[in-house]
C-alpha cells in the first residue's frame, strides 16, 4: 500500500492509544480504590476478573454482527462505555458497585477491539497483515505506557488519601476516553477505489452465498480450522500475563513497600519495550519465522513472570519487566494473523471476537485464580502461576499453521500477484464490465 494509504492505520492507532490509555489508568487505580474500601488480594482478584466476566458473553455476537456490517459505530459504543465505566468507578462507594462498573469498562474495551481489529483485517493486504497489526498493537502499547504512570502519580498525589486520589484517576481515564471520539472518522475504506469495490463484491457475492446455502459459519467450523485454536489460546495465556501484571503489581507493591508511582513508571517500562518490539517485529519474523518467534517468545515470557515473584531490588524488577514486556510484545500481533488467516473468509470478525473471548475468559478466571493462590501462598504467588501458563504457550506455539509458521513476505510483489492469481474466484460475466 502506498504510504498515502494508510492514513487510516495512524488514525486507528491513535484513537486505541487513548481508549487504551484510559483503561490502563483505570486498571490500577481500581486495584488501589478497592484497596481504600478494605478489599484483600482475593477481592482485588474477583474484581479484576468481572472486568472480563460481560465481555466473555459478548464477544461472538459482536463479532458476527460487525462480520456483517460496519465497525466505526461499534468503536464509538466502545470509546462510550470505557468512559462510563471510568466515570461511575471513581464514584462506587461499595466492593460491589466497583465491580459492577469495571465490568461496563471491560464491556466497552471489548467493542472498541472487535471493531478495531476488524477494520485492520479488512483493510489489510496478505502480505501486509503482520506489520499492520503490529502497528496497531503500537497503540494499546502507547496507552499502556502512559496510562500506569499518570495512575500512579494521581494516586501518589497524597498521602493517606488513597480513596481520594484513586477516584480522581478514574475520573480523569474517563475524560481520555472521550478523546478517542476525535480519531474514529475516516476509518472505513472509501467508496470508490478498485480495492475496496473488489473486496465489498465478495463480500457481497460471499454474504449471497450464505443466505443461499448453509447461512452463517458456525462457531464449531471456525474453531476446527487448524491454526484458530492454538493462535486462540496462546492469546488467552499472553493477555492474562498482561492483565494480573497490571492489577497485582500494586499488591506487590504494597507489599513490598514500592510507591504507587514507582509501580506505574515500571508497568510503562514493560509496555515501552512491546512498543520497540512491535517496531521490529517484521524484519524478526522474516529471519526467524512466526512460530519460533512465537514459541520462543512465550518460553522466556514464563521464566521471567516466575523471576518477579523473587524478592528482587526494584531496579531487577524493571530489567524484568523491560525483557518480559519485549516477549509478551509478540504475542498479541502474532495471534491476530493466526486467527485471521486460519479463519473462513467470511467469518474472520467473528474469529477475531472467538480469540477475543479466549481473551475474557482468561481475564476472568487467571485474576481470580490469581487472587486465590495469592490468598494461600502469598503474593508472588500468581505470578509462578503466570510463569507455568506461559510455558503452557509455549508448547502450543508450534502447533500453528505452516502458512503462519513461515517467515513473512515483504508487502506485495508482482511475483506474489502472479502467484496468488490462480487462487482468486472467476468473475461472473455480468460484472465484467463494471469491472473493466
Amino acid at each position: 500500500m502506498p504510504a498515502g494509504d494508510r492514513r487510516w492505520l495512524l488514525r486507528l492507532v491513535i484513537a486505541f492509544a487513548f481508549s487504551q490509555a484510559a483503561v490502563s489508568m483505570a486498571r490500577p487505580a481500581v486495584s488501589y480504590r478497592a484497596l481504600a474500601l478494605g478489599a484483600d488480594e482475593r477481592a482485588v482478584g474477583v474484581i479484576a476478573g468481572v472486568y472480563a466476566l460481560l465481555p466473555l458473553f459478548a464477544a461472538v455476537p459482536l463479532g458476527r454482527r460487525t462480520d456483517r456490517g460496519r465497525c466505526v459505530p461499534l468503536l464509538a459504543v466502545g470509546a462510550a462505555l470505557i468512559g462510563v465505566g471510568c466515570g461511575l468507578s471513581g464514584t462506587a462507594g461499595s466492593l460491589a458497585a466497583l465491580a459492577a462498573w469495571s465490568g461496563v469498562m471491560g464491556l466497552g474495551h471489548l467493542c472498541f477491539v472487535i471493531g478495531a481489529q476488524s477494520i485492520v483485517a479488512r483493510r489489510s493486504a496478505p502480505a501486509d497483515q503482520d506489520r499492520n497489526f503490529g502497528h496497531f498493537t503500537i497503540g494499546a502499547s502507547l496507552g499502556q505506557l502512559v496510562g500506569p504512570v499518570a495512575a500512579g502519580l494521581l494516586v501518589s498525589g497524597q498521602d493517606g488519601a488513597m480513596g481520594r486520589t484513586s477516584a480522581l484517576a478514574l475520573v480523569v481515564s474517563a475524560g481520555v476516553a472521550a478523546v478517542s471520539f476525535l480519531w474514529l472518522r475516516r476509518l472505513e475504506p472509501p467508496p470508490t477505489p478498485r480495492a475496496a469495490d473488489k473486496a465489498r463484491g465478495k463480500a457481497e457475492r460471499s454474504r449471497k452465498a450464505r443466505r443461499a446455502g448453509s447461512g452463517k459459519v458456525s462457531v464449531r467450523r471456525i474453531l476446527r480450522s487448524r491454526g484458530v485454536p492454538s493462535g486462540i489460546l496462546v492469546s488467552l495465556a499472553v493477555l492474562s500475563a498482561t492483565d494480573i501484571l497490571t492489577a497485582y503489581l500494586p499488591v506487590i507493591g504494597e507489599d513490598r513497600g514500592i510507591s504507587p508511582a514507582t509501580i506505574g513508571v515500571l508497568l510503562s517500562l514493560r509496555a515501552a519495550a512491546a512498543i520497540a518490539c512491535r517496531l521490529v517485529m517484521t524484519p524478526m519474523i522474516q529471519r526467524v519465522g512466526r512460530t519460533v518467534l512465537l514459541t520462543v517468545s512465550c518460553l522466556l515470557g514464563g521464566l521471567l513472570c516466575a523471576g518477579i515473584a523473587l524478592p528482587v531490588p526494584v531496579w531487577g524488577l524493571a530489567l524484568m519487566l523491560v525483557a518480559l514486556g519485549f516477549c509478551l510484545g509478540v504475542g498479541q500481533p502474532l495471534s491476530m494473523t493466526t486467527v485471521v488467516r486460519a479463519a473462513p473468509a467470511e467469518a474472520r470478525s467473528t474469529a477475531l471476537a472467538l480469540r477475543l473471548t479466549g481473551n475474557r475468559l482468561g481475564q476472568v478466571a487467571a485474576p481470580a485464580s490469581a487472587g486465590l493462590v495469592a490468598g494461600v501462598a502469598g503474593t508472588g504467588a500468581p505470578f509462578m502461576m503466570l510463569g507455568v501458563l506461559l510455558l503452557g504457550a509455549a508448547g502450543l506455539g508450534v502447533r500453528s499453521t505452516p502458512r503462519d509458521a513461515a517467515p513473512s513476505a515483504p508487502p506485495s510483489t508482482p511475483a506474489q500477484v502472479k502467484a496468488k492469481a490462480p487462487e482468486e474466484p472467476p468473475v461472473p460475466a455480468d460484472e465484467g464490465p463494471q469491472r473493466r
